[in-house]
């Protein structure tokens, strides 16, 4: 197995709206925001190869929505992510399968692009199978009023439409070293890949743990729909996480990859040194 870690580039969301009811003196330590309150933040996904087969998690915001929806979330540092792709050395038509933590904008926006003449969509990767979990489908198909924006129909009903949309259920081994955990307080079944490699186990964090800055358990996002399971999801995740040294891949942080888990004196999670991709 080898990893390969996927820059699409940065975004910028309301700080506040991040992390919740942390004050700003707090949060603003870790990540500053500009004059308008917004915060840098990354699109990072994983490209795992393993044995025959190339999976894709996540796919970030993508390119093919309207100039003034890009103008809300001010794109910085972007990398197509073909060209992503192809700088490490791999195709489009080479990915076998996508999985699609959850179907909220910047993480499937780049699962479907433009057909050849712009007159609809198409899968970005045509030979790929791609997953989602089957009550997550359900619920992005027919959202509450609070995630209604986050979740664009034309990121995933063009999956199904092209015959390339299968469901994955908590628990199940994909492949011998991926397992797919699901957690519900961000938004209904959201997929975190638990990885092991090279004697290490990495969880894929995707929105639970958007960066190594929300690890403490009360630094809930204002976006979640259940804060409270959340909390309840982090903390049981993060002592796991802790007591065996896992890594914890963040996709939204903007500086740091990966981390540990560490404990304060006051028996607080925190998050440990930085560890780079190539240090694995």
């Amino acid at each position: 197995m080898q990893l390969h870690v996927i820059e699409t580039g940065l975004f910028k969301l309301d700080g506040g709206a991040m992390y919740g009811v942390v004050p700003k003196t707090i949060w603003n330590r870790q990540n500053p925001a500009d004059e308008n309150n917004l915060c840098n933040w990354a699109m990072r996904c994983l490209l795992i190869e393993s044995g025959d087969r190339l999976i894709l998690i996540d796919t970030g915001i993508g390119n093919k929505q309207s100039e003034k929806f890009f103008g809300f979330y001010y794109l910085s540092e972007t990398c197509p992510l073909e060209t992503a792709i192809r700088q490490k050395g791999y195709g489009m038509d080479e990915v076998t399968d996508v999985i699609l933590t959850h179907l909220h904008f910047d993480h499937s926006g780049g699962a479907v692009v433009w057909n050849e003449d712009r007159s609809g969509y198409r899968p970005a990767f045509p030979n790929a199978v791609y997953w989602s979990h089957a009550a997550h489908w359900a619920h992005a198909c027919d959202p509450n009023p609070r995630e209604k924006p986050s979740f664009l129909k034309e990121n995933f009903l063009p999956i199904q439409e092209a015959g390339q949309l299968r469901f994955v259920e908590s628990g199940l081994e994909f492949g011998p070293d991926i397992q797919m955990r699901t957690v519900n307080g961000h938004t209904v079944s959201m997929m975190c890949p638990q990885i092991r490699y090279k004697g290490e186990t990495l969880l894929y964090c995707a929105d639970l743990i958007p960066s190594a800055s929300h690890i403490p358990v009360n630094y809930v996002m204002g976006y979640d729909i259940e804060p409270l399971k959340t909390m309840q999801e982090k903390s049981a995740l993060l002592a796991e996480a802790q007591a065996n040294n896992w890594l914890l891949f963040y996709e939204h942080d903007p500086r740091t990859v990966m981390s540990r888990v560490l404990l304060n004196e006051k028996g607080a999670y925190h998050s440990g040194n930085a560890v780079l991709p190539e240090e694995l």
